[in-house]
C-alpha cells in the first residue's frame, strides 16, 4: 500500500515543518492574511484613529492651557473621544485574535496529530508493505504491532519511523549548518609597542649580613 505509506509520511513531514517553523510564527502570519482580508475594516480604523490620536495630541502638547483655554479644552475632549474609540478598537480586534487563535490552533491539531492517530486507528490492522521473508529473523513481528498481519510493518511503526528519520535528519542538517560557518577567533588585544612596555628596574642590592654572630655591632 504505497500510497498509505506516502499519506503517512506526508502527514509526519507537515508535522515536523510546522514545529521546525514555529506555530506562533505560522499564527501571526496567519492572523496578518485574515485581518487583511476578512477584518481589514477595523484594523484600517485602528490605525487611522491612532495616527489621528498622535497629531492631536502633539498639537495639544503645543497649545497653552493659558493663553488659548478654548482651544487647548477642545483638543483635550477630542483626545480623549480618540483614546476612548480606541480602546473599543482594541478589544473588539483582541478578541478577534483570541478567536482566531483558538480555531487557528484547533485546525493545526487536527491537520498534522489528529489526522495521524485517526489514520494509524483506521488503518490498524492493514499492513504498509511487507518484509522480505527472513530478513529480520525473529524480531520482524515486533514491526507488525500492534494488529498488523506478521512479517508486515504496521501503520504505528511506520510512523514512528518517519518521524525517527526526519528527526535524524534535522539534526544532521544543523551539524553540517554548524560546522560549515566560520568559526570566529576569540579577540585578542593589539600586542603594545616596546615604547609603552614599562622598563624594567632590577631592585637594589643589599649588603651582604654577617656570616658570624661575633662581628654584629654590640654594645658599647
Amino acid at each position: 500500500m504505497a500510497s498509505l505509506a506516502l499519506t503517512i509520511f506526508l502527514l509526519v513531514l507537515l508535522t515536523q515543518l510546522i514545529d521546525w517553523v514555529g506555530k506562533s510564527l505560522l499564527e501571526d502570519w496567519a492572523f496578518a492574511l485574515y485581518s487583511r482580508l476578512l477584518i481589514s475594516g477595523p484594523a484600517r480604523q485602528q490605525r487611522a484613529l491612532k495616527r489621528d490620536v498622535f497629531r492631536e495630541k502633539q498639537e495639544l502638547a503645543r497649545t497653552s492651557a493659558q493663553d488659548e483655554f478654548a482651544k487647548w479644552a477642545r483638543l483635550r475632549r477630542r483626545v480623549d473621544k480618540g483614546l476612548a474609540d480606541l480602546d473599543k478598537l482594541n478589544a473588539q480586534l483582541s478578541s478577534a485574535r483570541s478567536a482566531f487563535s483558538l480555531r487557528f490552533k484547533a485546525l493545526l491539531f487536527l491537520l498534522t496529530s489528529g489526522a495521524q492517530w485517526a489514520l494509524v486507528w483506521y488503518y490498524r490492522a492493514a499492513p504498509v508493505f511487507y518484509l522480505p521473508p527472513g530478513w529480520l529473523g525473529p524480531i520482524a513481528w515486533w514491526l507488525s504491532l500492534p494488529f498488523a498481519p506478521a512479517g508486515s510493518v504496521s501503520c504505528g511503526m511506520w510512523q514512528f519511523a518517519c518521524r525517527r528519520v526526519l528527526k535524524l535528519s534535522e539534526s544532521l542538517v544543523r551539524e553540517i549548518v554548524c560546522t560549515s560557518l566560520p568559526s570566529v577567533p576569540p579577540s585578542v588585544p593589539p600586542s603594545l609597542p616596546p615604547s609603552f612596555l614599562p622598563a624594567f628596574h632590577p631592585p637594589p642590592a643589599h649588603s651582604a649580613l654577617p656570616s658570624h654572630p661575633s662581628s654584629l655591632p654590640g654594645p658599647h
